[in-house]
C-alpha cells in the first residue's frame, strides 16, 4: 500500500530509520542533527507523523517506527536507490554524484513512474553505491557489515555510501575500491592495525578508520577439496 508523503516527511522516516538500527528508540536531538534541522523543526515533523500512526513517540526516550512507518522508509529508501540508478545508468552521472542529484526530484515522482523506471532499468538489485534495492512492501533491509568485520579469507562485494567524505573517495578509488568490486581479505594486523585486501589481483593496504567507512556483502568462502 502506497503511503502519500510529503519530502520532509520521507526523509524524517529514512532518517529514524537508519538512525534506529542499533538502538530501539531514536533521540529526537540526534534525528534533528541528522535532518541539518532545528530540534523545535523535528519535533512538529514527529507528531505529524505519531498521528498517521507510522512513529510513536514516547517523551524523554525517544521515536519509534511502527510497522507501517518501516514500510513506508523502506519504500522511500527504494525509491531513492532507483533513482540514483536511473542517473548513473542512463544520465551517465558518477555513482557519488548520483546521491546528491536524487533528493532534488525523487519526491515529486508518482509511483507508477517510479515503478516503470524500475522495470526500464531492468530490475537491479544495487544502487549505484552497491548497497541493495530493498523488494517492494517489506520493513527492513539486511544490514552489511563494515570491510573491517573481515577477517582474513573472507571475499565480499563493496557498497561505499554516498555520504562518504569526496576526499576518502578519491583515495578509494586510487585502490581500486569502487561499488561493486569484490576484494578479498588477505591479512588483519591486530589491535586496530591496517588489512591488506586483494582488489582485482592487486594487494591494497587499508587502515582501520578507512575500512570501518566502507560496507560490503559477504561472499560464501569457497570450498576446499
Amino acid at each position: 500500500m502506497t503511503v502519500n508523503l510529503s519530502k520532509s516527511e520521507r526523509e524524517t522516516l529514512k532518517a529514524i530509520y537508519r538512525l534506529s538500527k542499533g538502538a530501539e528508540f531514536v533521540h529526537t536531538g540526534a534525528l534533528a542533527e541528522q535532518l541539518g534541522v532545528t530540534p523545535g523543526t523535528a519535533t512538529a515533523a514527529v507528531k505529524r507523523l505519531a498521528e498517521r500512526r507510522l512513529l510513536q513517540h514516547e517523551p524523554y526516550r525517544g521515536v519509534e517506527l511502527t510497522r507501517g512507518g518501516r514500510r513506508a522508509a523502506v519504500a522511500a529508501i527504494r525509491r531513492h536507490r532507483i533513482v540514483e540508478r536511473f542517473l548513473s545508468d542512463m544520465l551517465g552521472y558518477a555513482w557519488n554524484e548520483a546521491d546528491r542529484l536524487a533528493g532534488a526530484f525523487e519526491h515529486d515522482l508518482p509511483q507508477e513512474v517510479e515503478d516503470r523506471l524500475f522495470v526500464a532499468l531492468h530490475r537491479p538489485a544495487t544502487c549505484p553505491h552497491g548497497f541493495p534495492i530493498p523488494e517492494p512492501d517489506v520493513v527492513d533491509i539486511p544490514d552489511m557489515p563494515p570491510l573491517y568485520s573481515l577477517e582474513p579469507g573472507d571475499s565480499a562485494e563493496v557498497a561505499v555510501p554516498g555520504s562518504t567524505d569526496p576526499d576518502v573517495v578519491q583515495f578509494l578509488e586510487k585502490l581500486g575500491l569502487r561499488p561493486g568490486v569484490v576484494i578479498e581479505v588477505r591479512e588483519k594486523h591486530p589491535f586496530d592495525g591496517p588489512m591488506v585486501v586483494d582488489v582485482e589481483g592487486v594487494d591494497r593496504t587499508i587502515g582501520e578508520k578507512v575500512a570501518n567507512q566502507i560496507y560490503v556483502r559477504k561472499q560464501r568462502r569457497k570450498e576446499t577439496a
